[in-house]
């Protein structure tokens, strides 16, 4: 079951819309799924139903209604990707955490949740997932080849919770040298654990995607759900 919630942000500014998707039980831990840059899409919508399929209540917030609510797009023209950037240029992210941070306090407290939240992010999302980590009190996270974490990486020692990092080795959005970098900052950090897909390129566990990979993006998914298995 699905439906739209609305969640008051922490600044007072206003509020914003969540997709919600229950499990068929009623209750479960809770996982906030991070977009990407195209805005709560049919892409996050079936990540979403899919967590739910698994047990989880899953909740999807609208980040970019402080520009924009309700942005709905793919990656299937340059329309859309252009109007994606733009949004992605404009994006604040530290205030996309508060609305984060809000999410989870809210999903915390529903009727459906079992206790524990956890956050999976995509992309811009897979940086804020990792942020997330860092600066909420989300029990673990999973970022999907996050762009920006080598710039982040002062955050690290934030990191007091489980998080696991999905790296597409060929990402024309993270080149090899943040790549290094990540590793660098984060493969000594006792809570974070760093998978690399050889061969794939950004977006490869995209819902219909431009870049899926049948493979990795299986691979990246049953991993994911073991992690989450085991610490929610």
């Amino acid at each position: 079951m699905a439906e739209t919630t609305t969640i008051d942000a922490k600044d007072g500014s206003g509020s914003f819309n969540a997709y919600v998707a229950l499990p068929k039980s009623g209750s479960g831990p809770a996982i906030v799924a991070i977009q990407e840059i195209f805005g709560v899409n049919a892409g996050m919508r079936q990540i979403c139903d899919d967590l739910a399929d698994k047990g989880y209540v899953a909740i999807c917030p609208d980040l970019f209604w402080r520009q924009e609510p309700g942005v709905d797009i793919t990656d299937k023209s340059q329309a859309e990707w252009d109007k994606a950037f733009e949004l992605y240029q404009g994006f604040d992210v530290d205030k996309g955490i508060e609305d984060i941070a809000a999410t989870i306090d809210y999903i915390r407290a529903h009727a459906a949740c079992s206790g524990k939240v956890g956050s999976v992010g995509y992309c811009l999302g897979g940086l804020l997932a990792y942020l997330t980590a860092a600066r909420t009190d989300a029990d673990a996270s999973v970022s999907f080849y996050g762009v920006g974490i080598d710039g982040k990486l002062d955050e690290a020692a934030a990191l007091k919770r489980p998080i696991l990092l999905h790296i597409a080795e060929e990402d024309g959005f993270v080149d090899k040298d943040a790549q290094a970098r990540i590793h660098a900052g984060l493969d000594n950090n006792a809570n974070v654990s760093i998978f690399d897909y050889a061969g794939v390129d950004h977006a490869f566990a995209r819902p219909d995607g431009v870049n899926w990979d049948t493979g990795a993006a299986n691979l990246a998914n049953a991993r994911t759900a073991t992690f989450f298995e085991e610490h929610l």
